[in-house]
């Protein structure tokens, strides 16, 4: 089972807040229920504090969630993963 690290949720979700400003605070949210889909990385949040996140897609027309045949990535939020991640690795590796 993929249980997040609380600590290590609330540090990546202030970091997406931080960069999406408070302009947007409908790009940050919560998931309310737990996914069913089955994921790898639990096994290393069972080693190590982490959190797993998603990158929004978006839900546009036909969208779908990954592992689908038609899924389609939206290539228009390649830059903002790229902030992100850049984002959360510069705020953590800072302490």
């Amino acid at each position: 089972m993929l249980v997040n690290q609380p600590e290590m949720t609330r540090f990546a979700k202030q970091v997406a807040k931080n960069l999406m400003g408070e302009s947007h605070p409908q790009q940050v949210i919560d998931i309310p229920e737990p996914l069913m889909g089955s994921e790898d990385f639990a096994f290393m949040l069972n080693q190590c504090p982490g959190s797993y996140l998603l990158l929004g897609n978006g839900q546009g027309e036909n969208s779908c969630m990954v592992h689908n045949p038609g899924y389609d990535f939206n290539d228009e939020i390649i830059l903002r993963g790229i902030a992100y991640w850049s984002a959360l690795t510069q705020e953590f590796l800072k302490e």
